[in-house]
């Protein structure tokens, strides 16, 4: 908590600093992370692995049932997404990634890359290998880390009360205990289960159209009348018949 107090303080610092100088920074002055520092700023037409470790943490900022593709290229997509992401945080809308949003995503995130809000483990209450599932441990891992930042924009959005996880990835045996469906996202890593709390399972599954989800279903759907369930599947499949959606 110190630590993630002290960041989010130096970010802050460096925000104000930045708006008396009244120049703009190159992304080289932004805060150093333990996870990943971004070296460069990047706009429209950029491409490379540090564009995909932005839209990773942007992923959620798609707008209206879009999702953002994971793919290295800054687009306009990507672009759109950074506006939005800025502009949730209170930063200048312009869509470009420099010092201020790197600044704020470092806030946001910890040493191990997941955002404050959420954890590996919260996301994997089945074993500590991420194995056994539909793809690699790896893979499983890298797919939850993609769901908890857009879970962290839809917890943002909602006023940044917390969200809880019920379920996240599950082992083929993990699945089978709790009676899963055999071609269960949770299998891939990418799903999660919310559990009511400040907000209504339907709240949660309304919200979630806005956050990079292809998969969400609720309450009307059979078997979730207690959860709402979110992934990025393939392809939409949106069903919460009493929320309507």
């Amino acid at each position: 908590m110190l630590r993630r107090t002290a960041r989010l303080l130096l970010s802050i610092v460096m925000l104000m600093a930045a708006g008396l100088a009244g120049v703009v920074a190159t992304a080289g002055s932004a805060q150093a992370d333990d996870c990943y520092t971004w070296s460069r700023t990047l706009s429209q037409g950029a491409s490379g692995a540090d564009v995909t470790q932005l839209q990773i943490r942007i992923a959620g900022y798609p707008g209206a049932g879009g999702v953002l593709a994971i793919d290295g290229a800054y687009g306009p997509a990507t672009t759109a997404a950074v506006k939005r992401f800025q502009s949730a945080y209170g930063l200048s809308a312009d869509g470009v990634a420099g010092p201020a949003t790197f600044s704020k995503i470092y806030a946001l995130q910890d040493s191990d890359c997941t955002p404050v809000h959420f954890s590996y483990a919260e996301l994997n209450d089945c074993n500590t290998t991420w194995s056994g599932g539909a793809v690699s441990a790896a893979t499983a891992k890298s797919n939850a880390l993609r769901t908890m930042w857009k879970l962290e924009a839809l917890r943002h959005a909602l006023g940044d009360q917390p969200v809880t996880v019920t379920s996240g990835f599950r082992s083929q045996a993990c699945n089978s205990a709790v009676g899963g469906a055999s071609n269960s996202r949770h299998l891939y890593g990418d799903a999660a289960d919310l559990g009511a709390g400040p907000h209504s399972l339907c709240k949660l599954a309304q919200t979630a159209r806005n956050h990079g989800f292809n998969g969400i279903l609720g309450p009307g759907y059979p078997g979730h009348s207690d959860h709402t369930h979110v992934d990025h599947r393939s392809s939409r499949f949106w069903s919460a018949s009493s929320c309507g959606i």
